[in-house]
C-alpha cells in the first residue's frame, strides 16, 4: 500500500530515507520517547511504511508528524 501526499504523485516514504546508523538514531528515540520499544523503532529497508505505521500509532501522531521527528532525530543524531 502506498501513501501519496497532496499532490497524490509520491509516496510518503520518498520524504524519508534512513541515513547513517539507525541503531544510533533508533537509541535516541528510544531516550526521547520511553514508551517507544526495541520493535516499535525496528527498521528494515524497503519496510519504511511499517515503521511509520507503529510510531504513529505507540507516538499518537500523525504521518507528517512523524517523519518530521525522524528526521530531526536523524540530524540530530548523525
Amino acid at each position: 500500500m502506498e501513501t501519496k501526499n497532496k499532490e497524490g504523485d509520491r509516496k510518503t516514504s520518498d520524504f524519508f530515507k534512513v541515513k547513517g546508523d539507525w541503531s544510533k538514531q533508533s537509541k535516541a528515540l528510544k531516550e526521547k520517547y520511553p514508551k517507544l520499544t526495541s520493535e516499535d523503532v525496528k527498521f528494515e529497508t524497503g519496510k519504511e511504511t511499517d515503521l511509520f505505521k507503529r510510531l504513529e500509532t505507540k507516538l499518537e501522531k500523525n504521518r507528517t508528524e512523524v517523519i518530521g521527528i525522524l528526521k530531526t532525530n536523524q540530524e540530530a543524531c548523525c
